[in-house]
């Protein structure tokens, strides 16, 4: 039997868990609300987005403390407080009358009350629960980003045009609630790294590799440099895009419908990378399979300059969504082979805060840029650039240890 075919349901509840997670969830149906929120309560775009900083960006804050929970009383402990928070803090934002500061304590509260949704706890549970086929089990649970990405803005839409902003705030709190935590509660079970206490209370075997550097080691060597600028660059330019991205194709004339299907193909490219790079990183050595695939959004972003048609937003859609989905396979993937699993939620988390920093601050700042120049153009160009430095620095990380 298989390592994928024994964990499926592990992998199953995983990517529920993803699909409603302080990083995700918020991050996919906010653009759906920009413009909605900035009509009923006269607020600037970039005021909207920033409400990312908050859910995304106190990652910063948050992530180390998570790293250390997992590591100390396992990830299920960790993983269903942090649903039941997710949906709290939705529900608080559903209590909003236009004060911009309950809107930002909301999506603060997504955050700090749904830590414990984060993507550290779930690709923890995989890595030490597979071996062999890590690289394909990480890519199938991170699908839920995608999977995400290519329902939750059409869900908010309708959600919006039927019951409003705040019937769409109540409707996404009942994900966590009644769509992952079902199966987060019968289906995430993890094995324990030896010496730990699993879900039964009796310590269990785990994935034959075992070692990992220390947290202070990791970080004194250049592959942890290299991975933390590849990972900054990448998804600065992924959380300033996907967003956005309705806004901006609306205001190339396209409709809510139209542009939220585009949405829906860049969320249908994000599972095909997750799975696709998880296979392939198996098989070949991930470094180069990495560079490829971070290079192909460099001509999405540049077809999104201007006014693309529908087809060619959809061809952009695609390539931007592959190494969306890409990058964070990639970087759970790395972090286990270069730094090993004894210590691996704390690298991690470090890792992840960087990621945390720039899914919180693109998003306003490439508003900010419409609002300077009245268009997402530079915006774009920038987004070309910084996913070029993302894959030309990975060929640094040479062998794996």
């Amino acid at each position: 039997m298989t390592e994928i075919r024994r964990g499926w349901l592990l992998i199953l509840a995983s990517s529920a868990g993803i699909i409603c997670s302080s990083v995700v969830l918020p991050f996919y149906t906010i653009g759906a609300l920009v413009k909605p929120l900035t009509a009923e309560f006269g607020w600037a775009r970039a005021d909207v987005q920033l409400g990312i900083l908050f859910s995304s960006g106190l990652g910063i804050l948050t992530a180390p403390i998570v790293g250390w929970l997992n590591d100390r009383y396992g990830p299920r402990a960790v993983a269903l407080p942090g649903l039941v928070g997710m949906a709290a803090a939705f529900f608080l934002a559903a209590s909003m009358n236009g004060e911009l500061w309950m809107f930002f304590l909301a999506y603060g509260a997504m955050a700090i009350l749904g830590a414990g949704t984060t993507p550290i706890t779930w690709t923890r549970a995989i890595a030490t629960s597979f071996d062999r086929q890590r690289g394909l089990a990480l890519g199938l649970t991170l699908t839920g980003t995608g999977i995400c990405a290519m329902l939750a803005p059409a869900y908010a839409v309708w959600l919006t045009e039927q019951f409003g902003g705040r019937g769409a705030y109540i409707g996404s709190g009942l994900l966590p609630l009644l769509l992952a935590g079902p199966i987060v509660w019968f289906g995430f079970r993890p094995r324990a790294l030896p010496g730990e206490a699993g879900p039964s209370g009796a310590a269990q075997p785990a994935a034959a590799e075992s070692w990992g550097l220390p947290l202070g080691e990791a970080v004194r060597g250049y592959r942890f440099w290299v991975l933390s600028l590849s990972i900054l660059a990448v998804y600065m330019a992924v959380s300033g895009i996907s967003p956005n991205l309705i806004a901006a194709l609306t205001d190339q004339g396209f409709t809510a419908a139209s542009a939220a299907t585009v949405q829906g193909a860049y969320g249908f490219s994000i599972i095909v990378g997750r799975v696709a790079v998880g296979y392939l990183v198996d098989r070949i050595r991930a470094p180069g399979v990495a560079v490829v695939s971070l290079l192909l959004p460099v001509a999405g972003c540049l077809i999104l300059v201007g006014e693309p048609t529908f087809a060619w937003a959809m061809a952009a859609a695609l390539l931007i969504g592959f190494a969306a989905g890409a990058e964070l396979d990639l970087m759970a993937f790395f972090a286990a082979r270069y730094f090993g699993l004894r210590h691996y939620a704390k690298i991690y988390s470090i890792l992840y805060a960087l990621l945390a920093f720039g899914s919180g601050t693109a998003p306003m700042l490439f508003a900010r840029v419409f609002d300077v120049t009245a268009s997402y153009d530079v915006s774009f160009y920038i987004a070309a650039g910084m996913f070029f430095l993302g894959a030309a620095v990975l060929p640094l990380l040479g062998r794996y240890p």
